[in-house]
């Protein structure tokens, strides 16, 4: 059977977390996937762990890696795509632990001329050690009940981890939320990812997947709300790649991209000659 949807996965240095995530997608309903590992110069140890956990998974692997020069997520995403082998792409962070529904819930809802938008879960440092791969298999790290007993706070967010059905497409119609390509949590069809020419090399961190989002609208594809549906929970971690210098250089190339409704970038997948 030809598989029929790529999932990426963008890693940094953080095996313990990467573990935990590729546990997650061996545990999915919908199992005709693969993983694109989008590695963003880990040491050996992170290689060490994805040959390791190669021999017990059900998917097949594809580790690509360039050295690492800095915060380089985008030119790293971009070489991903184009070692995507499926037409539908999944997109999602080395971080997020994927509910076991979470393939199923993508592929149900995709659609030509749309991508989806779908959220997180945040969970707080001590619960995301606390996980183990039993917890991550026995779907403990989404339920109310055991998070509560591992110091969960109550909150209205908390709704993400229960909302199923009727609730969470009332929920996904309710939100104020932007249905925005996330880096996190979104999909769409690799033949529009590539019209746009993939993300913006230009960019590091701070709204470079909103941007693939915003040119993907200017090229006529319309975007669909699942923050409700497709869960994953998010391990916590340092951010010490954050910066404002970059986040204020990203907000002003988004801005072109809006004002001028550019749905091609020239510092893509393909290189301005």
């Amino acid at each position: 059977m030809k598989i029929d949807t790529s999932i990426i996965i963008s890693t940094y240095n953080s095996p313990e977390w990467l573990a935990k995530v590729l546990y997650g997608y061996n545990n999915q309903t919908y199992r005709n996937f693969e993983i694109v590992i989008a590695d963003d110069g880990s040491k050996q140890e992170t290689i060490d762990l994805i040959k390791s956990i190669q021999e017990e998974v059900f998917y097949p692997i594809i580790h690509v890696w360039h050295e690492d020069n800095g915060f380089q997520k985008s030119e790293i995403l971009n070489k991903s795509i184009t070692q995507c082998t499926s037409d539908y792409i999944i997109m999602s962070d080395g971080d997020c632990i994927p509910r076991q529904d979470f393939v199923e819930v993508h592929v149900k809802e995709r659609e030509i001329g749309y991508f989806l938008s779908g959220g997180y879960f945040m969970l707080p440092m001590d619960i995301s050690k606390a996980i183990t791969k039993e917890d991550i298999y026995k779907a403990n790290c989404f339920n109310l009940k055991w998070l509560k007993k591992n110091g969960l706070k109550a909150s209205f967010k908390n709704n993400k981890l229960t909302a199923k059905g009727l609730k969470s497409k009332i929920l996904n119609a309710l939100t104020p939320t932007n249905a925005s390509w996330n880096g996190h949590n979104a999909s769409g069809w690799k033949k529009d990812i590539v019209a746009v020419n993939g993300l913006d090399e230009r960019m590091q961190y701070g709204g470079q997947d909103r941007e693939l989002g915003e040119r993907l609208m200017n090229l006529g594809i319309k975007s669909k709300q699942i923050r409700y549906s497709a869960i994953c929970v998010h391990l916590d971690h340092k951010r010490g790649y954050k910066n404002e210098a970059s986040i204020a250089k990203n907000r002003a190339i988004r801005d072109v991209t809006k004002n001028e409704k550019k749905a091609w970038t020239d510092y893509g997948i393909v290189k301005k000659a």
